[in-house]
């Protein structure tokens, strides 16, 4: 991929800071590697869709114990974030970044051990691990992009930086239904007229199915790795008063005194719990409300749901040129609550297709719900970077609050979750991202 593509991003191509200058070359450069980030981590996020419906019918789990994937994903980057904030403070982004690749490629090669115990625990563990390298990605990446121009355009730069991540979303699940999901699909009752030996032998074709694409996963994370490292990137360093830095009560004080960060963390804890559960849900609810349609069928919708969630990134990148982010994040969020309550309340196809449309709805909101959070930190950045990446718990607490709804009502019930999760991204939008009036800040000045 041609760093030179993404010259748009950059708004102005000499951007002039305190005593530095970044030319437009500079900034390409470091846009290009990335993109491709942006790209790869969708793999490990998005292949997470597949492996509920496909580990629920290897492992006989109910909704509630297959939540358990997201809890065990999303735990790893709530877990992970601070230590990543607190290495990338020390060592800088782009080590910060091989860090995560790392640990990215070592989880994804835990795939092959436990295909191999054919227990359901050690594939927990290596989602764990993978999602903890994510977690470094979130951390060093994000910030790295909305810092790399001028201010005012930081919520467009990200934007279209993830909107690569959604491209990845969109192959995601076709690469999961041709290489995971099995073609001899069995129902509740199948599996219980299956012999104890007929259904151990089904279990290890199940297991067995991930290898490959997880070994080629850990492959991809491995070439970029080397990739980034011969890579030479402008190293940012944002400048503030050693003695507030290195006084962690103190810091962490004038971290929280940012109002739309506070904010931010809270909207985006509702919103990726609301993202996570909407596309952990689609294929079952698809069978749920049309009978008779085979996961394979159903994984279209989800498909479809991540094509538009793709389209919007790239669409709206483009409309934030002329709509300021928070308008247009009111507007998608507003449309997002609307889609629920069509779930919510109707039969047939159309609730289906609201969940569908969701995903165009979704597209903006994590980049924006960022770029919106660690505005104005200034030498606080990465550590605003940290919380908002630890808010990406709510991936495992929202999905398992939804299954467990899903195991006592029925499925449609669960979208009340993701309906209140859009009411407070709403508030944000409208209100929650405004800096408190009694602590205005300007950005501390950057050096490359």
């Amino acid at each position: 991929m041609d760093w030179r593509h993404f010259e748009d991003i950059l708004d102005t191509f000499s951007v002039r800071f305190p005593k530095c200058t970044i030319d437009r070359t500079s900034l390409c450069k470091a846009a290009g590697p990335h993109h491709h980030l942006f790209f790869l981590w969708a793999l490990g996020v998005n292949l997470n869709d597949i492996l509920i419906p496909h580990l629920k019918a290897a492992f006989g789990l109910s909704d509630f114990q297959s939540s358990f994937i997201q809890i065990a994903f999303f735990g790893g980057y709530f877990i992970a974030a601070f230590p990543a904030g607190w290495l990338v403070e020390r060592v800088g982004y782009k080590r910060g970044i091989l860090a995560g690749l790392a640990l990215c490629a070592t989880g994804a090669l835990l795939f092959l051990p436990a295909s191999s115990l054919r227990l359901y625990g050690p594939f927990l563990f290596a989602l764990f691990v993978m999602a903890c390298g994510q977690s470094f990605l979130e951390v060093a990446a994000n910030p790295y992009v909305t810092i790399l121009g001028p201010q005012q355009s930081a919520e467009r730069r990200l934007n279209l930086a993830q909107s690569f991540n959604a491209v990845g979303a969109v192959l995601t699940p076709i690469i999961g239904a041709a290489f995971i999901l099995t073609a001899n699909e069995y129902s509740p009752t199948q599996l219980g007229a299956l012999t104890s030996t007929q259904l151990l032998d089904f279990r290890i074709l199940q297991a067995r199915t991930v290898r490959i694409p997880y070994l080629v996963i850990a492959g991809i994370f491995v070439a970029v790795a080397v990739a980034i490292y011969f890579t030479k990137l402008p190293e940012v360093r944002e400048q503030g008063e050693p003695q507030e830095l290195n006084d962690v009560p103190r810091g962490w004080r004038r971290v929280f005194a940012h109002r739309q960060l506070v904010h931010g963390v809270i909207a985006q804890f509702a919103y990726v719990g609301a993202q996570v559960g909407v596309a952990s849900f689609v294929i079952r609810f698809a069978q749920h409300m049309q009978p008779g349609v085979s996961t394979r069928d159903a994984a279209n919708y989800l498909k479809l749901h991540l094509v538009l969630f793709m389209i919007g990134r790239f669409l709206g990148s483009a409309i934030m040129k002329r709509v300021s982010a928070p308008r247009l994040l009111a507007v998608f969020a507003g449309c997002a609550f609307l889609c629920a309550v069509v779930a919510l309340t109707t039969v047939g196809v159309l609730p289906v297709l609201a969940l569908v449309a969701l995903g165009f709805f979704h597209s903006i909101m994590f980049p924006t719900i960022f770029a919106l959070g660690i505005k104005n930190l200034g030498p606080y950045t990465k550590r605003g970077s940290s919380l908002l990446v630890m808010a990406i718990i709510g991936g495992a607490v929202f999905p398992a609050a939804m299954g467990r709804i899903s195991d006592i009502c029925n499925i449609q019930k669960a979208f009340i979750v993701p309906l209140l999760c859009y009411a407070y991204v709403l508030y944000f939008a409208i209100a929650g991202h405004k800096p408190s009036s009694i602590f205005q800040i300007e950005s501390a000045p950057v050096n490359f």
